[in-house]
């Protein structure tokens, strides 16, 4: 590749004399020179001819002198090295340019093989700030490309490490509602048959108890109760309160059975172990069914008052979905919504916790024909932007050690967004409480055919 080098100079000879001296070189494809007369025009050669490699420029010249001339390529072309040129008496001009970055000078009349002796020193010059820039370069580039793979590589390592911690999570999860599932559903089987044998015969027990009654009463017409013995045991056993407290102990009895048996419906339908398929649900028979279960956590405990539950529920259809996964969101949020209410209680005054009541409020709407929201909202103490990007992070926990797994919200997230195609967010601020609100469509069948469409 042959040299470039630019003479720009106002005399009229001087490309002819230039074109001369190195007709060789021209030839010989070692040289390729460029010329202008002023600085404008060298300026403007240089944008044709960017790789450049050396500009030879006279100092004194119209429109754009060679000092102006000089600073504008320090600015513009960092590798291109000047030479400047001017009369010999010009010394404080040259000394000015030496000054202001220019690599070597020349003075006139010029000595032509002065000048061929700077051009090669300066062309050496340039060929090693050149190889010195290519290796740079190669060098950035492969610090670029080396850097860019670690990128990568990390990038890979960030994607398997979540990928291994969801399905941990998911295994852990999965195996800890099966198991509290077989439970439920095995506690409810056992229960439910002994309270059937009870509730059954409590309206025999009943009618009988009634019959005796009035065989008692009519007994009492036809015979004398002034016998001793008869009443004596008449006062001992006060037959009076036994003939008025029998039917209520019998009612109370089978008050009691039936709100067992609606305990063990309550267990069933929350555990759903035999409805591992997609259905059509009432959502708001599944939170009832949460709720019932987490009953005992909302009444009033020695350290913290009571939870008030608000139900705002819509007109909602029944809605597709896996029902025993959906449960299991509910029971989660729900849960995490009394811890988060139980701990902010303790913080609290008396005073405080009697102006604001500890609530959670469960709203539920049709968002449109396709689609139905459940809000869980609380009025607890919220959480940060930081703890929130982190919310559905696989084992990421705010609760002490021990208490939690950093699992729930996890899992609800991947069955409410993974499994059915839903939405689940969350919006708080510090001091003003926490709201989820899942999103789902309410035929999974329509999601899967536009899915596979």
């Amino acid at each position: 590749m042959p040299a470039k080098i630019l003479f720009v100079d106002d005399e009229p000879d001087l490309e002819s004399l230039i074109s001369q001296r190195f007709r060789k070189k021209i030839r010989a494809e070692e040289y390729q020179v460029f010329f202008a007369s002023n600085g404008i025009e060298a300026l403007s050669k240089l944008q044709e001819q960017p790789d450049i490699d050396i500009v030879l420029t006279d100092i004194n010249m119209p429109v754009m002198d060679g000092i102006t001339l000089l600073g504008k390529l320090n600015e513009i072309a960092s590798l291109v090295k000047t030479v400047v040129i001017s009369a010999y008496g010009d010394l404080g001009n040259i000394r000015k340019a030496m000054n202001g970055g220019a690599f070597d000078f020349l003075t006139k009349p010029i000595n032509f093989q002065d000048l061929e002796i700077t051009i090669n020193k300066t062309l050496s010059y340039v060929q090693q700030l050149k190889e010195n820039e290519r290796i740079r370069q190669e060098r950035e580039e492969k610090l670029r490309q080396s850097e860019a793979r670690e990128r990568e590589k990390a990038i890979q390592l960030e994607m398997a490490l979540q990928n291994l911690q969801n399905t941990q999570a998911q295994l852990i999860q999965t195996e800890k509602m099966s198991s509290l599932g077989q439970l439920v559903a095995g506690v409810a089987h056992e229960i439910n048959n002994p309270v059937n044998f009870i509730y059954g015969n409590l309206t025999y027990v009943n009618e009988y108890t009634n019959k005796l009654l009035n065989l008692i009463n009519i007994y009492e017409q036809y015979n004398d109760r002034s016998h001793l013995e008869i009443k004596a045991l008449i006062e001992e056993i006060d037959l009076e309160f036994i003939r008025e407290d029998l039917p209520k102990m019998l009612s109370s009895m089978t008050v009691g059975a039936e709100r067992i048996r609606k305990i063990v419906l309550t267990l069933r339908n929350f555990s759903r172990l035999d409805e591992a398929e997609m259905k059509p649900v009432d959502i708001h028979e599944g939170i009832d069914s949460t709720l019932m279960i987490l009953q005992s956590r909302l009444k009033p405990k020695p350290d913290c008052p009571p939870i008030q539950i608000i139900q705002e529920y819509g007109d909602l259809p029944k809605v597709e979905c896996y029902t025993s996964q959906l449960n299991q969101v509910f029971m989660n949020l729900l849960s995490n919504a009394i811890d988060a209410l139980n701990y902010y209680d303790r913080e609290r005054s008396q005073e405080q916790i009697k102006n604001e009541p500890s609530t959670i409020t469960i709203c539920t709407s049709l968002v449109n024909r396709d689609w139905v929201r459940i809000c869980i909202k609380d009025n607890g103490p919220g959480m940060t932007s930081d703890v929130r990007k982190r919310l559905f992070s696989p084992f990421f926990t705010t609760k002490p050690v021990g208490e939690g797994t950093g699992l729930g919200l996890s899992i609800s997230y991947q069955i409410v967004v993974d499994k059915h195609g839903g939405d689940l967010k969350c919006f708080s601020q510090p001091d003003r409480g926490a709201e989820f609100v899942i999103e789902i469509p309410v035929r999974q069948s329509d999601r899967v055919q536009m899915k596979a469409s």
